[in-house]
């Protein structure tokens, strides 16, 4: 029989609620099952009986009962070959250290809070006896689309996060703003500070500001109304992209944080759903030799955008003079 277990909080946790962070951790754990797990005592903080809205703190021991690690044995069985089948459909290069897919919109890459699925939760499918479970070493926003990188084996992710934190790496996202940027190709140079939930073009007295640059180039264009914009974050901020497009008056389609109402005019009907922002191409050094070059394609809602309007879904952007 299972024994309980412990898990500690790690410091990028403190302040979280313990409801969460069960959903971050044991995402099969509804909320019915967790309360009766605490109604009984089964769950404890430091030791001691917690609520659901407990606030964690940093090295606390969280005891965990046997049922919340260890679903059912056929529902893992179950959970596991089907995720396994959805990341396979989603590849699109893999080798012995490398994994690149092509993440659909309005999938998390990390669980949370009312979360069930993630690719972080299905790469346990993938877990290689040796090297351990796949580990991202990026993100995307869920409702964004397009190429993500997950190392196989931890020589791969220490490399790979190397790149990403000396920028020795190239991004390229696609998407539809409502406007057209002017000029057709410019650098915007914002920094950007949290507010509650959302980030914001930082004040010159905001201190926790940090350096946000983006390089965009106009692609097409539907009259006057909408672009089709091709951009390069040389910095990689949370939002980064949809706030310095809006930052600029032409707000990418599809953005309920900082977008705006479409135009009176426009065929609601006939265009895609969902937030028009897709991470295009990826060009990072490979952790071993020679260099990642993958493009992904559009998913439904966008190509239905992009073909009611015409765009070329082949375009090829010129970064050459950022």
């Amino acid at each position: 029989m299972s024994k309980l277990q412990t898990r500690t909080v790690e410091e990028d946790e403190a302040g979280i609620r313990l409801d969460r962070w069960f959903k971050r951790h044991f995402p099969d754990v509804t909320h019915g099952q967790l309360q009766k797990m605490l109604r009984t005592g089964q769950v404890r903080v430091a030791g001691k009986r917690a609520d659901a809205n407990t606030r964690l703190e940093s090295g606390q021991e969280i005891r965990v009962p046997p049922q919340a690690i260890e679903p059912p044995k056929a529902d893992i069985i179950k959970k596991a070959a089907r995720d396994a089948g959805d990341i396979k459909k989603l590849i699109l290069l893999e080798d012995a250290d490398i994994l690149v897919l092509n993440k659909p919109a309005g999938l998390a890459v990390q669980g949370g809070t009312g979360l069930r699925d993630s690719i972080d939760h299905m790469l346990a499918a993938l877990t290689h006896e040796k090297h351990g479970k796949p580990k991202l070493v990026h993100r995307l926003d869920r409702d964004t689309s397009g190429v993500l990188l997950v190392a196989k084996t931890p020589f791969a992710a220490t490399r790979l996060t190397e790149s990403f934190r000396h920028r020795a790496t190239q991004k390229i996202y696609w998407g539809v703003t409502l406007g057209v940027p002017k000029p057709e190709k410019g650098r915007i140079d914002a920094a950007l500070v949290k507010r509650g939930e959302t980030m914001i073009v930082a004040g010159k007295k905001d201190e926790d500001a940090k350096n946000a640059i983006t390089v965009y180039q106009n692609m097409e264009r539907a009259e006057s109304q909408v672009a089709f914009v091709a951009m390069w974050p040389i910095t990689g901020r949370t939002h980064q992209l949809r706030v310095h497009m809006a930052h600029i008056g032409a707000p990418l389609l599809g953005d309920r944080l900082y977008g705006k109402p479409m135009p009176d005019g426009m065929p609601a009907d006939d265009i895609g759903k969902g937030l028009h922002l897709h991470a295009r191409r990826l060009i990072i050094p490979h952790p071993r030799k020679g260099i990642i070059d993958v493009s992904a394609p559009l998913g439904p809602e966008m190509r239905k955008t992009w073909n009611w309007f015409g765009f070329d879904a082949k375009a090829d952007a010129d970064f050459s003079e950022a």
